[in-house]
C-alpha cells in the first residue's frame, strides 16, 4: 500500500528537481530523503525517479503519482478546512423536530436569523403531533432521529435519559370569549369564573391540555366540554360562533379571531412550559446545534417580552 507521506515527498523531490533541495526546503537530510524514496518505489514495484546529473527527474509512473500526491494533498487540505468550519459550528446540517404553534413564534425566526449568520448551517424541519404517539419527538431525539427538539413538559418530568432539556418560554393560558359575554367587561377573570361556562376544548388529550386540566383542578372544577377542535384557529372559531369559551395559550393566539374577546386569567393562572430537548452525549454536529439552540433561546426571551407588552398578562 503506498504511503500518502511518502507520496507528497516525491511530490516535492520532483518540484525541487533534487533529493537535496527537496531535503533542504524539508529540514531533511539527504539521505533520509533517498531512503523513503526507496521504500515508497519499493511499495510501487516500478522505478520513480532517474538521476540526470546532479538532479532527478521522475519516470511516467513517478509523474502519475506526482499528480496524484498533489489531488490527495489538496483533498486533504479541503478536508481539514471542512472540519474547521464544521467544529466551529459555520457549517453542518441539524435535525430539528417542531410543533405547530411554536413553528411561526420560535422556529421560523430563529432559522431565519441563524441563516443570516449561518448559511452553512442546514437546518432540517420537521412538524411533530404532540397529540399523539405517532410521532414522539423525545422518542425522535433519543433515536438519534432528530438533534434538538421543541416539547411541552411540566417542570417535574425533565429526567429522561439521553436528553437534556433548556427552558425556551413559559406560554401562558388566556380565556377567550365571544364578543358581548357578560365576562368581556372584566379586564381579568379568576379561573372561577369560567367553571359553569361550556367549554370548547383547544387541544386533544397530552401536555398541552394537562396544565388546563390542572389549573381547573386546582380552583375546584372540572371544564365542561361541548366541543373538541383540536386546533387553535378552529377553536376560536366556535367561541366567535358563542358555543362556549376556552382557554388558549398566547402562541396559539397569532391568528385572532375579529369576533372573540381575550382576557387574562388568574387563581391560578395556566401555563404551558416549553423546553428544546436535546439528546446526549453531544450530537454529531454539536457546535452547529448550539447555534440553533442560541437563536431559540433568544427569539424566546423576544417573543416573552412581546407577549409581556401586549398587556394580555396582567
Amino acid at each position: 500500500m503506498l504511503d500518502r507521506r511518502r507520496m507528497q515527498l516525491l511530490r516535492a523531490v520532483v518540484t525541487s528537481g533534487s533529493l537535496t533541495a527537496a531535503a533542504r526546503n524539508l529540514g531533511y537530510t539527504p539521505s533520509a530523503i533517498s531512503q523513503q524514496m526507496a521504500v515508497l518505489e519499493k511499495e510501487a514495484g516500478i522505478a520513480l525517479l532517474e538521476r540526470t546529473g546532479r538532479g532527478v527527474r521522475p519516470t511516467e509512473a513517478g509523474r502519475m503519482l506526482t499528480d496524484y500526491a498533489a489531488v490527495i494533498d489538496r483533498h486533504f487540505t479541503e478536508a481539514e478546512a471542512e472540519l474547521a468550519e464544521l467544529r466551529a459550528g459555520r457549517t453542518g446540517r441539524v435535525a430539528v423536530r417542531y410543533f405547530a404553534t411554536a413553528g411561526a413564534t420560535l422556529v421560523a425566526p430563529a432559522v431565519a436569523a441563524l441563516r443570516r449568520e449561518q448559511p452553512g448551517i442546514q437546518v432540517e424541519l420537521k412538524l411533530s403531533d404532540l397529540k399523539g404517539p405517532l410521532a414522539d419527538p423525545l422518542a425522535e431525539v433519543r433515536s438519534r432521529l432528530a438533534d434538538l427538539a421543541l416539547v411541552v413538559r411540566p417542570r417535574d418530568q425533565l429526567s429522561i435519559d439521553g436528553v437534556r432539556f433548556v427552558h425556551l418560554l413559559d406560554d401562558r393560558y388566556s380565556a377567550v370569549l365571544p364578543e358581548g359575554h357578560p365576562l368581556a367587561a372584566k379586564r381579568q377573570l379568576d379561573l372561577t369564573d369560567l367553571a359553569d361556562e361550556p367549554w370548547v376544548g383547544s387541544d386533544q388529550p397530552g401536555p398541552c391540555l394537562e396544565p388546563v386540566l390542572d389549573a381547573c383542578g386546582s380552583a375546584g372544577f372540572s371544564p365542561n366540554f361541548v366541543v373538541e377542535s383540536g386546533d387553535y384557529d378552529t377553536a376560536q372559531g366556535f367561541v366567535a360562533a358563542g358555543l362556549g369559551v376556552s382557554l388558549i395559550p398566547e402562541m396559539g393566539l397569532g391568528n385572532r379571531h375579529p369576533a372573540v374577546v381575550v382576557r387574562p386569567v388568574r387563581n391560578p393562572e395556566p401555563i404551558r412550559t416549553i423546553y428544546a430537548a436535546i439528546r446526549t452525549p453531544s450530537p454529531a454536529q454539536p457546535a452547529a446545534v448550539h447555534k440553533l439552540l442560541d437563536a431559540l433561546v433568544a427569539q424566546a426571551a423576544q417573543a416573552a417580552e412581546a407577549f409581556t407588552l401586549s398587556g394580555e398578562w396582567a
